[in-house]
């Protein structure tokens, strides 16, 4: 595993960034927070686009900043991918993949696997004016890979993409998350999308670092939920594709039971990443019966905690994983809530929706 190693200052008029942290580097880890938290600032000082910035930035014992010492953005071996492609207007998409290539100072893939990767060759005569959105983000994240960088940092790369799009680069991302070797550090405000994507998440508030774990630790964290607001707030849960139906439906197996939503297009056997919102899940003393709902969960209350209204928070233990349940205060005290005890977690289909899905998957209609 890579450590990128962040110990910086900087202030800009009412804004300050102070970091002092060792940030682990696999697969992708998501620099998350709010607008304004300082995510794009620290993203430009890990670059070098942040010169005056004071401080000290390594990785793997590769020293690109400290004190004196500053190492040129084009120097550090990084890829950036930004909010908009910035491809160069005057080259054909072929002509930037080439471009990338021959500045890559270290051996890094063939232009024709990346290519293939990034399903490329019906683009690659045509110029940047003529691609898509989405089309446009697929040859800067290959363009990026071609330069054989070192640690790939991504600003929001699908902030401007509808979610059509979006839905179109998703697949992209996750498969250089699980194929490429390549440490990824990723922007993002989005929850939901972090939640698909990230391996680890280190969440960001005026400028400084104020948590960080795993991806599954951090959004199952009922303390981390403020932050978050309640609205995001939620377990993220590895499950396995188990079995489809001829009615539409298939089965997810998890450690601590089974979920049932509408067909995934993956076969069986396939792992994704599901994430169930706090606000989805209902709580009952007893197993419900005459029920619609497809999906309960024999769970143990671990914790509970109050927020300023008139909600609370129940974390929830099932199986290996960690659910997070909302209520309000007057349901869990009329159910005699207790850390210790024994409840049922009802989730809705429509609460494992596809876009909380870490897969590619068609739009299903809200029922089942």
């Amino acid at each position: 595993m890579s450590v990128l190693e962040a110990s910086v200052k900087l202030s800009r008029g009412a804004f300050s960034l102070a970091i002092d942290e060792r940030i682990p580097l696999a697969g992708i880890t998501a620099l998350f927070g709010r607008s304004g938290s300082g995510k794009t600032t620290l993203l430009r000082i890990i670059a070098g686009l942040e010169p005056g910035a004071g401080g000290r930035i390594a990785m793997n014992g590769a020293t690109w900043q400290d004190g004196p010492r500053f190492v040129p953005p084009h120097k550090r071996a990084i890829g950036y991918v930004f909010q908009d492609a910035r491809l160069f207007q005057h080259l054909s998409v072929a002509g930037n993949l080439d471009f990338a290539a021959r500045r890559a100072t270290d051996p890094g893939p063939s232009v024709e696997s990346v290519v293939a990767a990034f399903d490329l060759k019906p683009l690659l005569a045509r110029r940047p004016q003529a691609l898509s959105g989405g089309e446009k983000q697929r040859v800067a994240l290959a363009r990026a890979l071609l330069s054989a960088p070192r640690l790939m940092l991504m600003d929001e790369p699908l902030s401007s993409l509808d979610e059509a799009r979006k839905g179109e680069i998703l697949p992209y991302l996750e498969k250089m998350r699980d194929e490429s070797d390549i440490p990824i550090l990723y922007v993002s405000h989005s929850a939901a999308e972090v939640a698909r994507l990230a391996n680890h998440v280190v969440m960001l508030e005026a400028g400084r670092i104020v948590r960080q774990a795993a991806a599954g630790a951090f959004f199952a964290d009922a303390d981390a939920a403020p932050l978050l607001g309640m609205r995001e707030a939620g377990a993220v849960l590895e499950a396995r594709v188990t079995a489809h139906y001829a009615d539409g439906l298939s089965e997810l197996s998890v450690s601590g039971g089974t979920l049932t939503l509408p067909f995934i297009d993956r076969p069986t056997g396939s792992t994704v990443r599901v994430r169930i919102p706090a606000q989805d899940i209902l709580l009952a003393l007893k197993r419900p019966e005459a029920i619609s709902a497809l999906n309960i969960l024999e769970t143990k209350i671990i914790a509970i905690r109050e927020d300023d209204g008139a909600g609370a928070l129940v974390t929830l233990e099932c199986g290996r994983d960690r659910l997070l349940a909302r209520v309000t205060r007057r349901s869990a005290q009329a159910l005699g809530l207790e850390p210790g005890g024994a409840c049922f977690a009802i989730v809705k289909t429509v609460a494992v929706a596809q876009g909380n899905l870490g897969a590619e998957t068609p739009a299903q209609p809200e029922s089942a």
